[in-house]
């Protein structure tokens, strides 16, 4: 077998894609170069690595054997450019980091600040749920992923705090809840409200909690994004529970009131998992130390 690091990370992006025409464009590849690629692969196995049919690709079981080492050479490789990143400025690091949708609101600051202290290092942001992100970190498909409470890392994963989340009620300036400055959930399940898309662990946290207090989370209609939710908050739709940094943000520039909530379960913390932090690539613990908050000083 002849395969080559580009037939191995085209194989990876359509195998993550499920589509050889996506996985050539994340592979900066023609469509019918890629093709090519795969039949070849094909041939030097001489057995499918790829199930075609109108809605994409399913993996062969050769294929999924093939998946799982192209990640394996994919992850040493990247460990092998961490470790001679220490003698020269010459390698290009890549970090592939995997984010749930709560702590996208606490990215910006550390990952700018990250990628202009290490010019060389490049990073992949992906938003995925997190009990997608752990299966992904335990099995070598990312590098570096951060999770909300809820799924626990600790039994096969590394894992480190990163933040915490504060959720907050967000209603229109003159709405009979406004008047509260803080209000426990249960109050607020006679109204109406803006919601999460379908599937969204957010969503599936408040209709658990409006189960519990033997209520119906009343929902007018679904979205994805904060400022959206926002707006249909500000023109009277519904209330809306958010990330109280996402919903301070909206106030600025919306007419909108945040009432924190007074529920233990408000406050979630979130952590970031690695699969083992001393196999990383050393640019991958850089990473991860600068997401990490800084020890509270003595």
């Amino acid at each position: 077998m002849r395969f080559d690091l580009t037939d191995l990370r085209l194989f990876v992006h359509v195998a993550e894609a499920g589509s050889i025409t996506h996985g050539a464009a994340r592979a900066n590849m023609t469509l019918a170069s890629a093709s090519e690629r795969i039949r070849a692969m094909e041939n030097a196995l001489s057995a499918p690595l790829l199930e075609r049919n109108r809605r994409g690709i399913r993996l062969t079981s050769a294929g999924t054997v093939l998946l799982h080492h192209a990640w394996i050479v994919s992850q040493q490789l990247e460990q092998m450019r961490g470790d001679l990143d220490n003698f020269g400025k010459g390698l290009t690091g890549h970090v592939r980091l995997l984010s749930n949708i709560g702590a996208m609101e606490f990215l910006p600051v550390p990952l700018a600040a990250f990628l202009s202290a290490h010019p060389n290092i490049d990073v992949d942001l992906e938003h995925h749920g997190s009990g997608e992100i752990i299966r992904a970190i335990a099995a070598g498909r990312g590098d570096i992923g951060i999770v909300g409470e809820t799924v626990d890392p600790g039994a096969e994963l590394d894992s480190f705090p990163f933040a915490e989340i504060r959720l907050v009620l967000v209603t229109p300036l003159r709405h009979p809840l406004s008047r509260h400055r803080k209000i426990a959930f249960r109050e607020t399940l006679d109204h109406e409200f803006i919601g999460f898309a379908v599937g969204s662990p957010m969503q599936d946290l408040l209709n658990y909690h409006a189960f519990r207090a033997g209520r119906r989370f009343k929902l007018r209609i679904r979205l994805n994004g904060s400022d959206l939710m926002c707006q249909m908050v500000e023109k009277g739709i519904g209330l809306a529970i958010l990330p109280e940094t996402a919903a301070r943000r909206s106030q600025q520039s919306m007419a909108v009131r945040v009432i924190p909530l007074t529920d233990t379960w408000a406050l979630r913390h979130l952590r970031i998992c690695v699969r083992s932090f001393r196999s990383l690539p050393a640019h991958a613990q850089r990473l991860v130390e600068f997401l990490r908050p800084p020890a509270p000083v003595p």
